[in-house]
């Protein structure tokens, strides 16, 4: 372009909490877009404040700082509040967003619904799609859940199929986007999240250990990341007692409303599971580094989709860092990692762990994995931004004069 563009991503599901990683995706883009445009993002709320020279912050509905930190993006909220969230997004849409180029809008419930408020003003407004809500795996939801995704997939839907063009995380999501949604397959373009390389880079197993204060001679099976719902820990814990090799250890990076559960779990298997809670995201890569195995144990029946179809984090980081994954073969997972080469793909379950744990590849076996790992194409940051970037020149170009 003959100009830098102005751009807000809008991030409507979700609060800025910097520890999360919807919030660091978001940001990650942000300053790699910068570079080019001007660049503003949009949470919810914002619960920590962003001090980053480049990037405007707003907030959706602004919260009143003296009632402390409200998480109701992160875990739901009620109908009659979502109701009167919905009136707050049409006045900011009116009254923040007009002077933008081009709009971005992170997926969320109502997707599509704040660009297709943006393009009724002649602007480009672009949905970002991470998750599609499946009729079929829907169906095993709770009543009153069934209602709300039937209703927010109606809409979203709608929204959906007037826009010009959607940006979707991985094939999968185009081909779900375009079944589910019914929009035609040539307006949804894929570009893939990236990897902060500088961060997450190869580092020597042993020096990460010293740094760590983590025994040398331990296998050590490291899982990075949340304790919620979508994320299954406790296959694993229950299998690492059935073994009882006080030789492997599982330590735990991240926390969650389902810490306790493991933690009374692995007390009661007698498994070793060390919780180190959360750290900062500067010191993950060593506890990575740390690792002869790497944990994805994602828990594809949480995912309404009824597939990890989003393009995840955790096991592009795993992989930057040259340590294998043990994950499933649901979605993009199954190429991007390699079974037997680069990690190991099975269901997770705990005859499925129980059975790996007794055949458990020896340290130098993993080691081999972890250098062949490194070998894995991964996207950056710089890369997506770029593929943003074109994807929006592109539109912009095509418009009606």
């Amino acid at each position: 372009m003959s100009r830098r563009l102005s751009i807000c991503y809008v991030v409507p599901g979700h609060d800025l909490v910097l520890s999360s990683g919807p919030t660091r995706n978001v940001l990650h883009l942000a300053r790699e877009l910068k570079r080019w445009a001007d660049v503003t993002v949009a949470f919810r709320q914002c619960i920590d404040t962003l001090d980053e020279d480049g990037i405007r912050t707003l907030e959706i509905q602004p919260r009143d700082r003296s009632a402390g930190a409200d998480d109701s993006a992160m875990r739901g909220i009620g109908y009659a509040d979502f109701l009167s969230y919905l009136g707050s997004i049409r006045r900011f849409a009116r009254d923040q967003l007009g002077g933008y180029d081009v709009v971005l809008e992170k997926s969320w419930l109502l997707s599509g619904s704040v660009s297709s408020l943006c393009r009724r003003r002649g602007q480009l407004g672009v949905p970002i799609e991470n998750i599609v809500q499946n009729p079929a795996h829907a169906a095993n939801q709770q009543w009153a859940k069934l209602l709300r995704l039937h209703v927010g997939r109606w809409l979203a839907g709608h929204a959906l199929r007037g826009a010009p063009l959607i940006i979707a995380e991985t094939e999968f999501l185009k081909r779900e986007i375009a079944t589910h949604c019914r929009v035609p397959p040539e307006r949804i373009e894929v570009v893939d999240l990236g990897v902060d390389r500088s961060l997450f880079r190869p580092i020597d197993q042993g020096v990460a250990r010293a740094e760590l204060g983590v025994a040398a001679d331990r296998t050590l099976l490291v899982y990075v990341g949340v304790l919620d719902l979508t994320h299954n820990l406790a296959p694993a814990i229950e299998s690492l007692g059935a073994a009882g090799d006080p030789r492997v250890e599982l330590h735990v990076v991240g926390d969650g409303v389902r810490r306790a559960e493991y933690e009374a779990q692995a007390a009661v298997r007698g498994a070793r599971v060390v919780f180190h809670g959360k750290v900062e995201h500067e010191r993950v890569p060593w506890f990575i580094a740390a690792a002869d195995l790497c944990l994805a144990p994602y828990d594809a029946a949480a995912f309404t989709s009824g597939e990890l179809g989003y393009s995840t984090m955790k096991i592009p980081e795993y992989l930057a860092v040259g340590r294998p994954v043990v994950s499933v073969p649901s979605g993009r997972i199954r190429t991007l990692v390699k079974d037997g080469e680069t990690g190991f793909l099975f269901a997770n379950e705990s005859g499925h762990w129980g059975r790996f744990l007794v055949a458990l590849p020896s340290r130098d076996r993993l080691r081999e994995m972890g250098i062949a790992a490194t070998a894995t194409r991964l996207t950056s940051w710089e890369d997506t931004a770029r593929g943003y970037l074109a994807l929006c020149e592109r539109a912009l170009a095509a418009r009606p004069r």
